[in-house]
Formats: structure tokens, C-alpha cells, sequence
């Protein structure tokens, strides 16, 4: 959480157990005091949405398993989210219910913090303190939060019935319903116009034209999105086969679908992406249209 820009503080401690005289890392290891090992966040909300955070939260976490994450185990690593006003309560609980929409189990506990004490000291900034430490978020993830430029919150998903009247229908059967279009005869498949393509929902920026490349495949092709946090892959085994679904993190509006070991691809990696899902932002528009941020993904 430090990692991400806007937030002032990350502290360890535990939350939600019997009292401060059991918070302590001895005790709490017994799993019968009913605290969780948790992280207190501080954060600008000037430079940082609490939907980024929740959602960065989620892109680490696995939250079908109970009493787990990584290789430790026990009711004190429970995942959940505790809000301390009822401001924070509702974001929570949307992005909650867009999580749980999209995963087979959901065990993440969402309620109020009833209390929180500050872990020992050498549980403070474990990682910097011991480099070589084990945590089941990697590296290469923390860095990748630190180099983010799109916020979620500036694209959050409207309410079912805007959304029905926002879209076309064929819009609407392939973003809410899963659909998937004619290949070779949709909108984007051989457009190379320079520009960025931005959920049709929500507007969160997705893919740009510099990773847009050639495809036999009849739909708009990318070797990779502007930044990966923003889709999420998730299994798909309908219609007999074992493929990798791609949703928008904000909106969760179905894209596509993600392969690899594709021969055309730059670097093998094919986003195939269904044209009805995305809306096209031309790069002499994107400063008026609010995307002037992602201009420098075209300097070079």
C-alpha cells in the first residue's frame, strides 16, 4: 500500500479481536482471539481514490480461500476490509459486490473496524527492514502499483439501469451478458487510427493503438493492455473450452478474451477484444475528452 502514490501511512497491527491485551503477534498466533493481521491506510483522497486502493487490494489477494493467503494459514491472515464511516462503508460495499460478482466464492469479510492496535515494531516495514523477508505479493507487483497513472475512481461503474440506457443492445448483450460479436464485421477490427479504446461503460482508459496490431483473428487484437491492473482474467470453460476471460476492472463489463502463443503478436500475447465493448478516443481529442494524462504513451 505504500508503494501506491497518495497514500501517506501503512501501518501493521490487528483489528477486530478481543482487546488490547491479547494484541500482540504471540498471542494473535494462537488463532483464538479472534484478531486479524491487518493495515491500517492512510491516504490523500486528493491523489488517491479509495476504489483504486480496495480494487489494488483485490488484485493481490486470492478471495476464494478462508483463513489463508499465501502459504500462511490461520484465522489471523483472514482477508477483509473494515471501514470507519459510513462514506467509506458504501465504496466498500461496491466494490465488494462487483468482487463477489465475479469470483466462484468469496470469503473476504466486509464489515466496521471494532478496533485496531498497532503491531511490534519489527513488524513495521517488515520488508525493508529484512529484503530477502517472504510476503506472497510480489515484487514485481509493488513496483507496478507505484508506477500507476489511471484511478478507477474517476470511472466507476453506473447503476444497472443507466447502464441498459446508456448502450446499444449489442453493447449491452456483450458487456453485461457476456456476448461475443460477428468477427470481421465490427467496428474496430482493422482500425489503426491513433488513440487510446476506453470501456464503453465507464470510460476507464484499457488499451492503446501503439499495442493494437494486425489479427486474423476478425476482432481488435492488443498485445497488452495500458496497465494491467485495469483487466481482470478470469477462468472460462463455457462452450467446452478452457479459455481466459478478460473483464474491466471498473466496470467489470466483459471484453474478450486473452491467449497466448499467438504467431502475430509482437510478443505472443493476444487481448481479443470484442469492438462493442470499447469506445474509441482519438489522440487529437484525448486532452478535451479528460485523457490528457495518457498522452505519454505516444512520445516515443
Amino acid at each position: 500500500m505504500q508503494s501506491i502514490p497518495g497514500v501517506i501511512d501503512a501501518q501493521s497491527g490487528y483489528a477486530n479481536g478481543t482487546g488490547e491485551a491479547d494484541a500482540n503477534y504471540r498471542t494473535v498466533s494462537t488463532g483464538e482471539t479472534g484478531f486479524r493481521e491487518t493495515v491500517r491506510v492512510e491516504y490523500d483522497p486528493e491523489q488517491v481514490s479509495l476504489d483504486a486502493l480496495l480494487l489494488a487490494y483485490f488484485y493481490v489477494i486470492d478471495p476464494t480461500v478462508q483463513n489463508q493467503q499465501g502459504n500462511d494459514k490461520g484465522s489471523q491472515y483472514q482477508t477483509g476490509v473494515y471501514y470507519t464511516n459510513d462514506k467509506a462503508r458504501e465504496t466498500v460495499e461496491r466494490i465488494a459486490d462487483i468482487e463477489r460478482s465475479r469470483s466462484k466464492a468469496f470469503f473476504v469479510e466486509i464489515g466496521p473496524l471494532v478496533n485496531f492496535y498497532p503491531a511490534e515494531e519489527y513488524h513495521q516495514d517488515y520488508l525493508e527492514k529484512n529484503p530477502g523477508g517472504y510476503c506472497h505479493i510480489p515484487r514485481e507487483e509493488m513496483r507496478l502499483f507505484s508506477q500507476l497513472h489511471i484511478d478507477p475512481g474517476d470511472y466507476q461503474k453506473p447503476a444497472a439501469e443507466a447502464i441498459r440506457d446508456k448502450l446499444t443492445a449489442e453493447q449491452y448483450r456483450v458487456t453485461q451478458e457476456s456476448g461475443t460479436e460477428r468477427p470481421f464485421a465490427n467496428e474496430f477490427w482493422n482500425q489503426f487510427e491513433k488513440g487510446i479504446y476506453v470501456d464503453v461503460v465507464t470510460g476507464e482508459p484499457l488499451f492503446s493503438s501503439t499495442d493494437k496490431f494486425e489479427s486474423g483473428c476478425g476482432w481488435p487484437a492488443f498485445s497488452k493492455p495500458i496497465e494491467a491492473p485495469a483487466l481482470v482474467e478470469l477462468p472460462d470453460d463455457s462452450h467446452g473450452m478452457h479459455r481466459t476471460e478478460v473483464r474491466s476492472r471498473a466496470g467489470d463489463s466483459h471484453l474478450g478474451h486473452v491467449f497466448t502463443g499467438d504467431p502475430e503478436s509482437p510478443n505472443g500475447v493476444r487481448y481479443c477484444i470484442n469492438s462493442a465493448a470499447l469506445r474509441f478516443v482519438p489522440y487529437a481529442k484525448m486532452e478535451a475528452e479528460g485523457y490528457g494524462y495518457l498522452l505519454y504513451l505516444f512520445d516515443n
